[in-house]
């Protein structure tokens, strides 16, 4: 019988540490998604402010 309980607790450790990357990867794909429509709904948003700097600003500092 201690064969069997064993290869039952390696079962379920092996499940929980497969539940837990399930579980991270759905985390990151929320955050994924989030950030995507994040970045959709403010695009219309940001198209329409002028812009900060200027290429010529850039080369200046740069130079």
């Amino acid at each position: 019988m201690t064969g069997i309980e064993s290869d039952v607790r390696e079962i379920k450790e092996s499940i929980r540490a497969l539940t837990e990357k399930i579980d991270d990867l759905l985390h990151e794909r929320e955050i994924h998604a989030m950030m995507k429509l994040s970045e959709q709904s403010l695009a219309a948003f940001l198209s329409e402010e002028p812009d900060l700097y200027t290429v010529r600003d850039i080369r200046i500092v740069y130079r």
